[in-house]
This record gives C-alpha cells, structure tokens and sequence, in this order.
C-alpha cells in the first residue's frame, strides 16, 4: 500500500504524491495509515520549510472506495474515526505551511485532505464534490467544519447538501482554492510557491500560520494574545536582524531558525 503515496525532500520541501497506478487514488483505512506514516516523517525532518501535496495521476483523489464505504459500520467508526480525523487535520497543526495542487477530480475525502492544507491551486480541468449525503451520512474527517469556516455556512450547506459537483472556476469563486493554474503549470507553481515560503524566516512564517489558525477559531482575546506572544519571540531572534539586514543590502537572506 505504501506505493501510492511516495514523499521525496528537496530543497528543504517536502513532495508527497498520491501515486495510486489506476489513477483516483481512492481512500480506505490503510491509505491513510500509510498518510499518517508520511506526515511523521516530514514532522520528523527539522530542515523542511514547506509542504507540496499533489498527485501524479489524472485525479487528485475520488474520495473513499465504495467498496470501503461497504464495510464500514458503527463500530468501524466508533474505533477509528478519531485517528482519520487526526491525519485528517495533521497538515493544519504542522509548524510550516502546506501547499495543496488539485488536478482532476478532488471529491469527499480527497477534498477534505484538501481542505487540511494551508493554500490550494486548481488546475482548471479540476472537479469538487462533497458526496456524502447520497451515501447516507456526511463529511466526517473534517471536512464539514472546515468547508463551514472557509466558504460561510450558505456556501458549505450547498456543497454538502446537493451533493453537486463544481468545476474549478466555481470554486476559485467561492473561495475554496486560492489559486487556479493551467494544467501544465500546476506542479511547477505549486513548487514556486513552497520555495517562495520556504525562503522566508522560519520563525515568521511559522507563526503566521498558527497565528491565523488562532483568529479562525473566533476568540479575538486569544488570538490578540497570540499576536503578542509572537512578537515577543520573533523580534528576539537572529532571522529577524538577518531579515532586515539582507533586505536593505538587496541580498537573499540566510535564515537558520534562531
């Protein structure tokens, strides 16, 4: 099974690649074992400044296998549905952004892996669906709070409820990706968006992403308290001055995330 997903490290980005050979990379409980695998290992590696998520074959992800869904039950759910959220959500909690490049059909849980990431790109041959509710239950890893924060409530409940599938342009407009590409340029703009990020002090970008994650919680007080604690911290540090110092001499800045 760990075939379809391969990480390979490269100028301090992390490349994972859904790589199914018959080209949905469909999900089922050890798919996302072998996911969960992965993001330990880019945990693990301390020189990563920047994630790229992306396939390899015509589709991003068709979401879980009917064949899987067959099988589950209460107790399945009852017994695993906590660890396929937290795999689920991984993405979100790592110290460093996640960069999402959607091609083909991003649907149910490829489109919730999706939504677990920082930034996402369409290409514009893209499809979404969040299907569920025609199987007989709904977004469950996530995916619908996340859609409910990121689209608005009449937005999620749309996508959720009619079960309806829309193209890229479609999404681009509702907010659900950030970016829309060709399809020919979606790999390599994903790439030079992680090395833009990855170029930045770690110590920044880091906490720009916590930062943010705090604020969409909804807690004013505690995201302003965040604000403050963060800025304690990074205007103590050597990137800072090395920040600031590269950029008035017109220079690239060598950052060692201290």
């Amino acid at each position: 099974m760990e075939d379809i997903i391969a990480l390979e490290f490269k100028d301090r980005i992390a490349f994972l690649t859904l790589c199914d050979p018959k080209g949905l990379n469909l999900e089922n409980l050890e798919m996302v074992k072998v996911l969960a695998e992965k993001q330990e290992e880019i945990d693990r590696n301390k020189e990563i400044r920047a994630v790229v998520v992306q396939s390899s074959v015509k589709n991003f992800s068709a979401g879980a296998a009917l064949t899987f869904l067959q099988d589950v039950n209460s107790r399945f759910i009852k017994d695993n549905l906590n660890f396929l959220q937290r795999a689920f959500s991984r993405f979100q909690e790592l110290p460093i952004p996640v960069i999402c490049a959607i091609n083909g059909i991003c649907y149910g849980g490829g489109l919730e892996l999706a939504l677990s990431c920082d930034i996402r790109i369409a290409s514009r041959d893209a499809k979404f669906s969040m299907p569920e509710v025609r199987f007989g239950f709904t977004a469950d890893q996530t995916g619908t709070t996340r859609l409910a924060k990121l689209l608005g409530i009449g937005n999620a409940k749309k996508m959720i409820l009619l079960c309806e599938e829309i193209d890229a342009e479609e999404a681009y407009r509702i907010g659900l990706v950030e970016y829309l590409v060709e399809k020919e340029e979606l790999h390599s703009f994903a790439e030079k968006l992680a090395k833009r990020v990855a170029s930045f002090p770690p110590s920044g970008v880091r906490f720009g992403k916590i930062g943010v994650n705090v604020a969409a919680e909804g807690n004013t007080y505690a995201s302003l308290m965040f604000e403050q604690a963060q800025s304690i911290y990074c205007f103590g540090t050597e990137d800072k001055e090395e920040a600031v110092k590269s950029f008035m001499e017109k220079r690239k800045g060598v950052f060692n995330d201290k």
